[in-house]
């Protein structure tokens, strides 16, 4: 996102304690039934079990919401722009806690594996498709490695694009490393919400996760990353190791683009513009600071 269109920056330690105060309200989030924005998806043209990929876009797209997102939140401007561009776009909620609507991704991320291939199957039996491309933003683009690796979804995944994703952990700013001085905080944060724990790094799931490499056999990984992540840091712990590899820096692809963590999964089209890149690499055009109007 270019510094003209973007919300004026907040200091870096505010935005971390920002993100600590979402993780207590998940904790202490009452208990209410799902709103309607989680019930139904707006039309926009995702979500549409009708549609059919066609030669150009043979494989649907399904789109993995991160920590605290949802089916709907999280793509409400790269599933109308993938749309646009001819492809069949699905999103699911996964990681859902009793009693916590709205907020998802904070249950035990090996089970949200589980969740994503029943919705993939789901979704290559409407279309048809023999194969599907996940784009995923923060936990959504790490938490499809525990399915590629560990539940079989290498045979049904062409493609996974990860945008800002942790896949080796989170420090969160070094302030993970300040958990052990703070008697029961640790498990405290994984009785509640183990979805926040398991992507501590060195925790027991990312040490499972990544043992033996980082990718599987025939899929093709793209990470898109910004050296302003305040959630995933270090932020070159995104990238992965392996064939068909391809880490990009978004300020490599245009060096005033400020956009952080959240920026670059929800709002940034210099970052969706690369994500069409990866989903069509045959069609692939050069990623600049023009490609915000596109």
């Amino acid at each position: 996102m270019l510094p003209w269109n973007r919300a004026r920056r907040t200091p870096r330690a505010r935005r971390t304690l920002a993100a600590l105060l979402l993780a207590v309200a998940a904790l202490v989030a009452p208990a209410a039934t799902a709103t309607a924005a989680e019930t139904a998806a707006p039309s926009r043209g995702w979500n549409d079990y009708s549609c059919k990929p066609s030669a150009a876009h043979p494989r649907p797209v399904v789109l993995v919401h991160g920590t605290f997102g949802n089916s709907v939140d999280n793509w409400l401007v790269l599933a109308p722009y993938l749309v646009n561009r001819g492809y069949c776009v699905f999103s699911l909620d996964y990681g859902q806690l009793p009693g916590v609507p709205f907020f998802h991704g904070l249950g035990p991320i090996d089970r949200s594996a589980g969740q994503l291939d029943v919705f993939v199957d789901k979704v290559l039996g409407a279309t048809g498709a023999p194969e599907a491309d996940l784009v995923g933003h923060s936990q959504g683009g790490m938490m499809p490695n525990y399915y590629l690796k560990f539940l079989g979804g290498a045979d049904k995944v062409n493609a996974l694009v990860g945008i800002a994703p942790d896949n080796h952990g989170t420090t969160l700013l070094g302030l993970t490393r300040l958990l052990p001085y703070f008697p029961g905080a640790e498990d405290l944060l994984t009785m509640n919400t183990p979805g926040l724990a398991d992507q501590i790094a060195g925790s027991a799931f990312i040490t499972k996760l990544n043992a033996g490499g980082d990718t599987v056999p025939g899929v093709r990984y793209t990470v898109i990353a910004t050296r302003y992540d305040e959630v995933v840091t270090p932020y070159r712990t995104q990238y992965l190791d392996g064939p068909n590899v391809r880490n990009v820096l978004l300020q490599g692809l245009c060096p005033v683009d400020l956009s952080e963590h959240v920026a670059i999964g929800t709002v940034d089209r210099i970052a969706f513009h690369e994500v069409a890149n990866a989903l069509d690499p045959a069609r692939a055009t050069p990623t600049t600071c023009a490609s915000v109007i596109g």
